[in-house]
């Protein structure tokens, strides 16, 4: 079973400022805490990824707001809102961060890479079709479910997002779709006041869970592993995609939840027999949130590790 582990350099070159919580700093940790971790860097096929074309981003996003993207970036920067800031080499990062993920959905179902990490930044799960927001420029995950049906013929897309923040881009980029399935646990109330229990989307395919802070660890587990035995009840995924958001961790200064990184190994072998039963293992997992550097680079190997 080879599994992937997937950046690209221009990641990097998106910048936030040091001050920032969305920070270069989050992805300089995870290669150092899996250079600490021998036996799984060299299980891991290490690859770059490339960009996303604007066509490809054209799936999920206005060309106008495409377009605007790359101006603002090309004119040396400024901001689309009060938290989401564009650089002069963020257009360099949105468009890697979406093009790995790309990636790893071919090489899943071309067999090449069944199962694979991307650790890419600007994060993508608040961004919306014709705007940013909460740090995200594209919608990295949402556009690579549309790409899998649309590229390879993939009808039935599970999508499963663990960040301590609902993923309001990622639902309103794919819930008229009836064929992709989403799943968001996450902090109530809280940023960004979306994702209620009651919304289902337009098609009854959205799963949103919830849930209070400082709430005993394995209450989330528990609502999290039955939202996802809800969303498959009578209907078999091809491939599962995870927003895989770190955030959730205890001690996060953005959130509030409790969990800790064995709950994550959990969760992910959990995906992993699911998919191993379902869709012969396939499952593509991109960084999203996660502001405790070393406690997110610590949980994105143990990530890597259960994938395996």
């Amino acid at each position: 079973m080879t599994v992937a582990y997937i950046s690209h350099s221009d990641c990097g070159r998106h910048d936030t400022g040091w001050g920032h919580p969305e920070h270069v700093g989050r992805l300089r940790a995870i290669p150092r805490a899996l250079r600490e971790d021998p036996d799984l860097f060299h299980a891991l096929l290490h690859l770059e990824g490339r960009h996303a074309t604007p066509n490809e981003l054209a799936i999920t996003h206005d060309r106008a707001y495409i377009t605007r993207v790359e101006g603002i970036a090309a004119a040396g920067g400024g901001r689309l809102d009060s938290d989401t800031v564009i650089s002069e080499g963020s257009w360099g990062a949105a468009t890697a961060a979406a093009g790995c993920v790309l990636d790893a959905v071919d090489m899943a179902l071309d067999g090449r890479a069944v199962r694979s990490f991307s650790a890419v930044r600007p994060p993508g799960h608040h961004a919306l079709a014709a705007r940013g927001m909460g740090f995200c420029l594209f919608g990295n995950v949402a556009l690579a479910a549309h790409y899998a049906r649309r590229r390879h013929g993939i009808a039935r897309v599970l999508i499963v997002d663990w960040d301590v923040h609902h993923g309001n881009g990622t639902q309103a980029l794919v819930e008229r779709e009836a064929d992709i399935r989403f799943v968001s646990m996450h902090q109530w109330p809280w940023y960004p006041g979306t994702g209620a229990a009651e919304d289902r989307g337009p098609h009854r395919t959205v799963w949103n869970v919830p849930m209070p802070a400082a709430q005993p660890r394995a209450r989330y587990v528990e609502a999290w592993t039955r939202a996802i035995d809800a969303a498959t009840d009578g209907w078999i995924p091809e491939i599962i995609l995870i927003s895989a958001g770190f955030d959730s961790l205890a001690g996060d200064p953005l959130g509030g939840f409790t969990l800790e990184i064995e709950d994550f190994v959990a969760m992910t072998r959990d995906l992993v027999a699911r998919a191993e039963a379902w869709c012969a293992g396939r499952v593509v997992s991109s960084l999203e949130g996660g502001y405790a550097p070393e406690r997110m680079a610590a949980a994105s190997v143990g990530h890597m590790r259960a994938l395996l």
